[in-house]
């Protein structure tokens, strides 16, 4: 029964999942990634698609939390309810991978914050000092979250409160500080956009715009733990709304204030330089302490989902059943530990990339959209013999994920292939458990599919052609 009472997350609980994954890292350093990109113009255009193609995701999981409530843990059940066992995988691990780079992220920028302050240790966030600290914090989460879910998402609520504060206080100090001329004088980028087509300019901030509405699947995620299922689709909806009308103030409201090249020049958190230009320095330091809290909320939320699909996942038999395990407090131990050592891996990683910071917002990006794209595929079968009213939102919803993937290029696309055939082994792993058949005939060709893009993913990064 939708209304059946199922577990201890209220509605505003489950607000505050998706608002708490949604308002991260990715929020305070919009105004730096757009300016860089495009004038006013090509963010409201940005905007525009984002907004209409997030929207109608959020639309399709609260129609399938209406329609379908016996699926739990909807990112990937989704999938391989629709196209069977190894998209279905495919979704559960790319949703994983996604949270995991994601997490990688948010310790490279929380460093990067801390640098403004400590540049000797933490250098531009993927220094040996940066990356000691990042490892600290992943395993102090780790023994936290150990404790009990109930017990992080209480504390994601309070954090949630705790970061939206100073972003209202950002966004009245801009507004007071606001010059229609500068503005104006900003609208079509400036002379540093005269010769970028408008297209390039929209092009160019659409990852972005993928990395801060990521989480709106939050409440779907942990569907089994809500106190009624019709709360699911609620909670996602009204965390999509209230969170884009912040972003696209964070977005637009800094053209008023300085020329794009110098909005793009800010150190990061572009928003706190943004605000510095705005009140001053005490501006800066308010927004640098909001980051280091949004970032650990975030951080906490994204690691919570990352176990949680993971776990879903071994318990559907779709992963092997070693990541089922829970302990006495009722955590997905297993798929915690697990979690927790890749991120730890790819922090250190970071230590030999060229740009960590928007090298690993890019790639969580990109690993999200496949997980959206099945949903949204799913949503399309579910809806087909259903209202047109839900059919066109389904529709929409592919659209605008394919349209993601021609955005984001080849390059990225590539890389996410090199990280999903390896993946691929979990599936063996659990199918020779069940002692079920690996693949089905498109299946298979899925597959190959997937090691042949992986091939031309190595020949770009050992013949330079794609650079990290």
């Amino acid at each position: 029964m939708a209304g059946e009472d199922r577990g201890q997350l209220a509605l505003p609980a489950l607000i505050s999942v998706v608002v708490g994954s949604m308002v991260g890292a990715g929020i305070f350093n919009l105004p730096g990634r757009f300016a860089s990109a495009s004038g006013p113009l090509g963010a409201i255009i940005a905007w525009a698609i984002a907004g209409t193609g997030m929207y109608t995701l959020a639309r399709v999981f609260q129609m399938l939390a209406h329609k379908r409530p016996d699926i739990d843990s909807g990112v990937f059940a989704y999938a391989r309810e629709g196209f069977g066992n190894y998209l279905g995988f495919l979704s559960a691990f790319g949703y994983w991978l996604g949270s995991c780079l994601g997490n990688v992220f948010y310790w490279v920028l929380i460093c990067t914050t801390l640098s403004r302050f400590f540049p000797e240790i933490f250098g531009t966030g993927s220094s040996l000092g940066a990356i000691s600290v990042a490892l600290l914090g992943i395993w102090s989460f780790h023994l936290l979250i150990l404790r009990g879910v109930e017990q992080a998402t209480l504390i994601n609520t309070v954090v949630t409160i705790a970061k939206l504060v100073p972003l209202l206080v950002a966004i009245v100090a801009m507004v007071i500080a606001f010059n229609a001329d500068i503005f104006r004088a900003n609208f079509h980028g400036g002379p540093a956009m005269a010769e970028k087509p408008l297209w390039t300019q929209v092009r160019d901030t659409m990852l972005i715009t993928v990395f801060v509405f990521l989480g709106i699947e939050g409440a779907s995620v942990y569907s089994r733990y809500a106190k009624k299922r019709a709360d699911v689709g609620t909670a996602t909806l009204l965390g999509f709304l209230g969170v884009t009308g912040l972003m696209v103030a964070i977005t637009l409201l800094p053209y008023g204030i300085a020329a794009p090249p110098e909005i793009a020049a800010a150190a990061k958190p572009s928003l706190a330089g943004v605000l510095e230009l705005a009140v001053g320095l005490w501006g800066s330091f308010m927004i640098s302490a909001a980051v280091l809290i949004a970032v650990l909320g975030a951080y906490l939320a994204w690691t919570l989902m990352g176990a949680e699909v993971l776990y879903a996942a071994a318990q559907s038999q779709d992963m092997p059943r070693f990541f089922a395990g829970q302990n006495r407090n009722g955590v997905p131990a297993r798929a915690l530990w697990a979690t927790n050592a890749l991120v730890s891996l790819f922090v250190i990683s970071t230590h030999w990339s060229a740009d960590a910071f928007n090298f690993m917002l890019d790639m969580a990006s990109v690993t999200a959209l496949f997980p959206y794209l099945l949903v949204a595929g799913y949503g399309m079968l579910v809806t087909r013999h259903g209202a047109r009213r839900e059919q066109a939102i389904a529709w929409i919803a592919v659209a605008y994920t394919v349209f993601m993937f021609l955005a984001a290029g080849l390059q990225y696309l590539l890389l996410t292939a090199m990280l999903y055939v390896p993946g691929s082994l979990l599936y063996a792993w659990a199918r020779r458990e069940r002692g079920a058949r690996l693949f089905a005939g498109f299946e298979r060709r899925i597959f190959l599919l997937a090691c042949a893009a992986a091939a031309a993913g190595v020949y770009g990064l050992l013949s330079g052609r794609i650079v990290v």
